[in-house]
């Protein structure tokens, strides 16, 4: 499949939709399925699919039943993330961490804390 330079900010979400529905028919085609088999495959009816295919709604389960029986399931990569710490809360963190000292307990608190106290 060609890379296209797609501003999907500007496209409308049926066009979106119709965009999503006509990767998952061009994958099929290009794994030589028919309707039929992905839909087997995946789980939903002929039926669902080729509503897909033309560019109606699809839910979020059903995406990825298909793009798992298409092994496609890579195009969900760009929804990757990691929780990073912000620089600030990194100072921040770092100031609370300085300020917490280890303080040397009497014999008496560890007498106390032995025995349950």
């Amino acid at each position: 499949m060609v890379k296209a330079n797609k501003h999907y900010t500007q496209m409308s979400d049926g066009a979106i939709v119709a965009q999503i529905g006509g990767f998952i028919k061009h994958t099929r085609v290009q794994q030589s399925k028919t309707q039929a088999q992905l839909a087997e495959m995946s789980g939903l009816n002929r039926w669902t699919l080729s509503q897909i295919e033309n560019g109606e709604s699809i839910t979020l389960s059903s995406l990825i039943q298909i793009l798992r029986a298409l092994d496609c399931l890579h195009v969900l990569d760009g929804f990757n993330y990691s929780n990073e710490i912000s620089p600030l809360e990194y100072a921040k963190l770092k100031k609370k961490q300085t300020k917490e000292r280890v303080r040397n307990k009497t014999k008496d608190q560890e007498d106390k804390e032995a025995l349950g106290w």
